[in-house]
């Protein structure tokens, strides 16, 4: 009757680990058959408003990555997305005002340093705000300096797709966090303003 007993419990362990086994390359399969997506790019569009007026311009992104692993809800993809990016300022190209502005917006002590260190962003946390809709929390330097910023990254996307075809980040800091005062160095007069705002969006093509 003991013999019978423990046939019988062996039959049920080993009847588990099969089912647990099978369960288990069940789950990777569905996670490995998952699309690989790329994310790419080009350039990202600024503009820092002082006083009546602003001054546009681009700058070229390099090193874009965007990580994404399988996401819980089927309405927000990019809900666990890792976020990165470094701009080059010394690409950096003025929509008006000429070669003299573009020369100015370019140097030394604005976005550039003596190093040449790019403008980078590395993202820490990922809030969903809605559908397609995501806060990106993450840590941004320029000139070396390291200050932690909010952005912004919305999927677009048609209605009968499952996943984003391009998103739009966007968001804002404040140049005085870095210490920055544009209109000084840009035209030698500084603003009797609190803030110093740098907005910027850019167009991230998904494949």
């Amino acid at each position: 009757m003991n013999k019978m007993k423990k046939r019988f419990l062996i039959i049920i362990a080993l009847a588990a680990i099969v089912v647990f086994s099978g369960y288990t390359n069940s789950t990777f399969e569905t996670d490995k058959r998952e699309k690989s997506r790329i994310f790419e790019g080009d350039f990202m569009n600024l503009f820092v408003t002082h006083g009546h007026c602003s001054t546009p311009f681009s700058g070229k992104i390099n090193s874009l990555q965007v990580i994404t692993s399988k996401g819980k809800d089927q309405g927000n993809p990019l809900e666990n997305m890792k976020l990165s990016f470094a701009l080059d300022p010394d690409s950096f190209k003025v929509c008006r005002g000429g070669a003299d502005l573009n020369k100015r917006i370019k140097k030394p002590g604005i976005f550039v340093n003596d190093e040449k260190d790019k403008i980078t962003f590395k993202s820490t946390n990922v809030y969903t705000m809605g559908i397609d809709w995501y806060q990106v929390n993450g840590i941004m330097s320029i000139k070396g300096v390291e200050k932690e910023v909010k952005l912004f990254v919305s999927g677009i996307r048609d209605t009968n797709e499952t996943y984003p075809s391009f998103l739009i980040l966007e968001g804002r800091v404040n140049l005085f966090d870095w210490g920055i005062d544009y209109d000084k160095i840009i035209t030698g007069v500084s603003s009797n303003i609190s803030t110093k705002w740098m907005h910027f969006n850019m167009r991230i093509k998904v494949s």
